[in-house]
């Protein structure tokens, strides 16, 4: 990193502080203490259910497999109580397909990855133009992704600018801001690169970990430097920011944790799916198992549970 690297980030630290990562790990180890039971555990296994971006982001996805992915995300499992989930996220050439099959008041948004996922490695004016077309092809969300060469040169001014320029582009559409939390390498970066994000977005927009398709996602620990720098900017600002955790939260347990994270950080005005949401695909199956086995008193086969799409 430049020198001027280097002041940029002592220049942004001084401002937004430091995070103590022994105090950030000693505290998530404790939300896996808390025990929800019975009722309390249905609601919640509910509630995450309705958080779900049920997601497909691979090269063989058609418009069949998206078909199915909607039907899914509309209905998780025939004779069980279970809400729709919040969005299906596909890549932009799926779009008019997700439309098609949901509709356009089904209650399940579309979401789609742009702006040259999950590299970011493309120029800006192609980044935006794809925006523009998930967009026009009836996205109601994007997922767009940081500049993080940028980032860790210290280049901030040109972060929040492409992100300025896509929330334009974006118009009505909700944005969620990936930073790749595996790239930034440290908790100090999250929590900074959290920061610049929500600068330049908008109220009801998302900060999000992960693309899904790096070895490190979303773990407790990234999530709350980012929920607490959420935390910090309301407090600061007024302006609610939304999060979104994605990749590797595969179990009922570990979605049931990432709540109670956000209930005593956050508090309940962020239990619902306009401010917290999972990128996920293989949870919902494991939602709608615990969600029958509450039901019934008996687990059934995975095999049991139509398959969503792929293990984001």
């Amino acid at each position: 990193m430049s020198l001027s690297g280097n002041a940029a980030f002592r220049r942004l630290f001084n401002e937004i502080g430091t995070v103590d990562q022994v105090g950030i790990e000693e505290r998530v180890a404790k939300y896996g203490t808390r025990s929800i039971k019975k009722a309390a555990k249905v609601q919640g296994l509910k509630l995450a259910a309705s958080m779900v971006d049920l997601t497909t982001l691979e090269g063989k996805d058609t418009p069949g497999k998206v078909a199915s992915l909607c039907q899914k995300a509309l209905n998780p499992h025939e004779g069980l109580d279970c809400p729709p989930v919040a969005a299906v996220c596909v890549y932009p050439s799926m779009v008019k397909h997700a439309r098609r099959a949901l509709g356009e008041d089904s209650g399940v948004r579309i979401a789609s990855v742009a702006t040259a996922f999950p590299s970011g490695q493309a120029p800006l004016t192609t980044r935006l133009a794809e925006v523009k077309a998930a967009i026009a092809d009836g996205a109601d969300e994007i997922d767009m992704v940081i500049n993080r060469g940028a980032f860790l040169a210290g280049e901030f001014r040109e972060v929040q600018d492409e992100i300025a320029a896509v929330v334009e582009a974006c118009g009505d559409a909700t944005l969620k801001v990936i930073l790749e939390v595996s790239e930034l390498e440290t908790y100090d970066n999250i929590r900074a690169a959290s920061f610049l994000a929500m600068r330049a977005i908008r109220p009801g927009d998302f900060i999000k970990t992960s693309t899904g398709k790096t070895s490190l996602n979303a773990t407790l620990g990234n999530n709350q430097v980012m929920i607490e720098a959420i935390r910090d900017h309301y407090l600061d600002t007024g302006i609610a920011i939304a999060m979104k955790p994605a990749g590797g939260i595969r179990t009922a347990k570990q979605a049931l944790t990432f709540l109670i994270a956000v209930k005593e950080t956050l508090g309940d005005a962020w239990l619902n799916n306009t401010r917290y949401r999972f990128g996920a695909s293989s949870l919902l199956n494991d939602l709608l198992r615990q969600l029958e086995k509450e039901k019934t008193g008996a687990y059934q086969a995975p095999y049991y549970f139509s398959e969503a799409a792929e293990s984001y």
